[in-house]
């Protein structure tokens, strides 16, 4: 099955997704572009540079699309890119920086639209309705790009124990571990790596 929307807890799990082709035939010739906003504090170029070395092999062209403020965020070029790609990569960083960024902007109205996207790490949060402050484990706005989950990495179990309690009882929310792999088909959500743990409350429950 060719999916929408990857969610993955590293590179190594975004190059495994790839590979067994689950956002279709993303190899030579395909038109990949990565979007560092998330990691514009701590090396942005370098976060792309990660993602291309990490789809080296694929064949596919990828470019980095420099989005790191909010005045990059209106840039008519990169909202034309996004809607052009046969792949959005999302890199990992500061999802409160990224949804800073991203909100009420042309570039956040694409990525919104984008056909196939792939959210690495920690910036998988901001795409739900419902996002997870890790400075503190509170739930707290989302973008609501890619809607039906609350999303978070590891963290402290004292802290996972805080969100949980703090999310309404009806709320699914995914711990998304570094091999773990989401994956929307356009109408649900799937595991596809089991390297998550979903819950509702704090009760265990399966996707």
């Amino acid at each position: 099955m060719t999916y929408s929307t990857l969610l993955v807890g590293s590179l190594g799990a975004l190059r495994a997704g790839l590979d067994d082709q689950l956002l279709g035939d993303i190899g030579p010739g395909a038109d990949v572009v990565v979007l560092p906003t998330a990691a514009a504090f701590t090396g942005a170029a370098e976060a792309a540079l990660a993602v291309a070395g990490a789809l080296e092999g694929t064949g596919a062209s990828v470019e980095a699309l420099m989005v790191t403020d909010r005045a990059s965020a209106d840039e008519p070029h990169f909202v034309e890119r996004l809607g052009q790609a046969d792949l959005v990569v999302l890199c990992d960083g500061s999802p409160l920086h990224a949804r800073t960024v991203w909100r009420a902007t042309p570039v956040g109205e694409a990525l919104s639209g984008a056909r196939r996207l792939a959210a690495v790490g920690s910036v998988a949060s901001v795409l739900g309705v419902i996002m997870i402050d890790p400075r503190g484990g509170a739930p707290t706005t989302g973008l609501g790009y890619r809607p039906g989950l609350v999303v978070c990495v590891g963290e402290g179990e004292d802290q996972l124990t805080r969100t949980r309690s703090l999310l309404a009882a009806d709320e699914t929310l995914v711990v998304l571990g570094p091999s773990g792999v989401l994956a929307h088909d356009g109408t649900a959500w799937h595991v596809i790596v089991d390297d998550v743990e979903v819950t509702r409350g704090h009760q265990r429950v399966v996707l």
